[in-house]
């Protein structure tokens, strides 16, 4: 196993070599062209089969353990190379749903558009019912062989560059909330969908508004029964993987020679301040990482328990702001600055940019008290309220 996992390893650092793109993060400097970039990276990826290693084994580079799969992103990430964001949300939580929940009809017609460039994003949040997913109020009415949809879904990952949408309705309001929602696969250039970037404090516009006016969604396009979009929605949540936090810790280590770039073109090198806490930093840094092996290595193994994630996150969202922190502290003037930046990355290069961003990281996914309720409740079984505590 260790001679393949090698022989996989070598492979893919020599395809990187010959095959990653040259000054990306500069090339891409509008949203159009990161787009197109982010496609053709793509396709690039899944040609040589390392785009979707966690589909089954009938699809291109499919079937991979998780073994083979780390390797596939250190190498990725060792490389710098661009991660797949565009398509990100088309090859987990599309797959996940539509190999899980949805009909073979669903999955001959779909499975094949994503491998060829179609994207996806989620309809989930909404202004009102974000952390608490089962207050959505976006109603979907069914009349004859269609469902009428009206409602408002926020902070959707690149919508705007979206083909199709994962959509949570509600189609009911008795009984538990839970109960009454649908889960439905909506065309985002459907007559009625109206789709607004929302601009961040960082410049960039990762995430978009959904407005739905009248929109028709066919029967035919329903994962699961109406009625079953709670269950559905979990296994969409579910496929979210630790490789990705393995790989984003990766890059951060990969990327620690800015930090050393910045402090040796700001004359800090001598400053002892400075010095010491780049060593604790790069100190915080290897202890993510180790972290990310860990967990992936207890699922490895099938010893991961409730809360194993909830750790890995918040222990890199923390150090990201540390690292981001420091980049800004020791940059002078220059660092104060939000230049033009690649749009969907978290290493632009602008230490402003990412220190703005990095914020984002303590939220998405789950904040961190939520995380840290987690950590507390279902790992050291403390209680929810303690004996004799009020406000």
């Amino acid at each position: 196993m260790i001679d393949a996992l090698e022989n996989l390893r070598n492979e893919i650092r020599a395809w990187l070599a010959v095959n990653t793109p040259s000054d990306w993060r500069k090339s891409a400097d509008t949203h159009e062209k990161f787009a197109n970039e982010q496609r053709a990276w793509f396709a690039k990826l899944v040609e040589a089969g390392y785009a979707i290693p966690h589909w089954p084994n009938k699809w291109p580079g499919g079937g991979r353990s998780l073994a083979e799969q780390k390797v596939i992103y250190e190498e990725l990430a060792r490389a710098d190379a661009p991660r797949l964001l565009l398509s990100f949300v088309s090859t987990y939580h599309a797959f996940a749903t539509l190999h899980e929940c949805g009909s073979e009809e669903q999955q001959a017609r779909y499975l094949p558009k994503i491998l060829k460039g179609e994207t996806w994003c989620q309809g989930f949040s909404e202004p009102n019912a974000g952390s608490d997913l089962a207050a959505i109020k976006t109603k979907a009415v069914r009349k004859g062989d269609v469902y009428i949809v009206d409602g408002q879904k926020v902070w959707s990952t690149m919508a705007q560059y979206a083909d199709r949408c994962l959509l949570l309705t509600r189609t009911s309001s008795e009984g538990p909330k839970q109960a009454g929602m649908t889960y439905l696969l909506m065309d985002m250039k459907a007559p009625g969908v109206t789709v607004r970037p929302i601009h961040q404090i960082q410049g960039d516009e990762e995430f978009a508004e959904i407005f739905l006016d009248g929109v028709e969604i066919s029967v035919s396009e329903r994962v699961g029964e109406e009625g079953d979009g709670w269950a559905v929605a979990q296994a969409t949540l579910a496929s979210e993987r630790g490789l990705t936090l393995m790989e984003l810790s990766y890059r951060m280590r990969g990327n620690m020679f800015r930090l050393a770039e910045t402090v040796r073109a700001h004359s800090r090198a001598e400053d002892a301040g400075v010095l010491r806490d780049l060593g604790r930093l790069a100190t915080q840094v290897d202890a993510v990482c180790a972290l990310t092996d860990h967990f992936l290595q207890k699922r490895m193994d099938g010893t991961e328990v409730i809360g194993d994630a909830s750790i890995v996150k918040n222990a890199y969202s923390r150090c990201l702001r540390a690292w981001t922190d420091l980049g800004v502290r020791v940059g002078g003037i220059a660092a104060q600055y939000r230049e033009p930046i690649t749009f969907g990355d978290l290493n632009t290069g602008n230490w402003m940019a990412d220190f703005m961003n990095s914020y984002a990281w303590t939220i998405a996914g789950g904040s961190e008290e939520v995380q840290r309720n987690i950590i507390a409740e279902r790992m050291l079984g403390m209680p929810r309220e303690p004996k004799g505590w009020s406000l």
